[in-house]
């Protein structure tokens, strides 16, 4: 008798992510390895914490050396090649939506100045960036890729899975519920109703405005979008890219604009050398770590009610 041999199970795919350690909670970063590293089950704790340790003294370390490393960012005027573009980017409607709270401009900016409050970064994602850029990309191709005129739409899944759900699906993390609106019947094309409509309500589900896009504050530049194409960018040896900058004044003005910011400002605003996109190529301060790769899904539900109240 011959005995079938074992199907062997296909291994999920990963990626890899860079994770900023030292600076977060101890706990903080022992939970992200935890719950998110393919070994996340059989981790050694210890040998995390002595690495969070090493990580920690090398941030105390720059404390001292780079103390205002990232007061005073560097910002330039725009080559003359690249300013029509800018001119069609801000009249562009995903602009105008996106950046109409407070002033903004576009220019150039320092990578290693910026200064970063997003914790990992997902380096197979920032390689395929860097696929596409190739070795030496021009002018235009850094402009495309930081500020795209013509949006680029991720791979999405929608499904309805209830009368009144359904469910949206990306390998994005940047897919989102964007907005609720009021629409008039006569703007929806090739619908017929079951009877004349008396209004008609949108629920919109989609992606950011994808630009790569900073907070002046405090007279630092704080990246607010665009984290792996900032990363590509650096990892490729480019020091200036084309950047939408955002003026903020106001405490109030923040909250609204970045509410991670707004969330601990003396962190990013206030603290003497905080954390940097510098410190992501910093092998004392990054760990990487292979994480089961992940889709974002979006779940969508609503409900009626019809009653007979008391006429006027």
């Amino acid at each position: 008798m011959v005995i079938p041999a074992q199907a062997t199970q296909p291994q999920p795919p990963q990626d890899e992510w860079v994770f900023l350690s030292g600076r977060p909670p101890l706990g903080e970063y022992l939970g992200f390895v935890k719950q998110n590293a393919a070994d996340g089950a059989t981790v050694n704790l210890g040998t995390l914490s002595d690495e969070w340790r090493a990580a920690n003294q090398r941030i105390l370390q720059l404390e001292n050396e780079e103390a205002g490393a990232a007061n005073s960012p560097n910002i330039l005027p725009l080559p003359d090649e690249l300013k029509p573009l800018a001119e069609q980017l801000m009249n562009a409607g995903p602009f105008k939506r996106s950046f109409e709270l407070v002033p903004v401009s576009v220019a150039m900016i320092e990578l290693d100045q910026l200064v970063v409050f997003q914790k990992h970064i997902n380096t197979t994602y920032s390689a395929e960036l860097k696929a596409r850029l190739g070795v030496t990309p021009s002018a235009r191709d850094i402009f495309d890729v930081c500020l795209p005129l013509d949006h680029h739409q991720p791979q999405l899944r929608r499904m309805r899975t209830g009368p009144n759900s359904f469910v949206f699906v990306s390998p994005s993390d940047d897919l989102r519920f964007l907005e609720s609106i009021e629409v008039d019947a006569s703007q929806i094309v090739g619908y017929e109703p079951q009877g004349p409509a008396g209004g008609v309500i949108g629920i919109v589900v989609g992606f950011g405005s994808n630009y790569l896009n900073a907070v002046h504050v405090n007279n630092r530049l704080v990246l607010n979008n665009g984290s792996h194409r900032a990363y590509a960018l650096r990892d490729l040896g480019i020091k200036h890219v084309p950047c939408i900058i955002q003026t903020v004044t106001h405490p109030e003005e923040l909250a609204v604009v970045s509410p991670p910011i707004a969330a601990n400002p003396q962190l990013y605003l206030g603290h003497p050398r905080p954390s940097m996109l510098k410190d992501y190529f910093d092998p004392q301060l990054r760990k990487l770590v292979p994480v089961l790769r992940k889709f974002r899904q979006v779940e969508v539900e609503f409900g009626f009610s019809t009653k007979n109240v008391p006429g006027m």
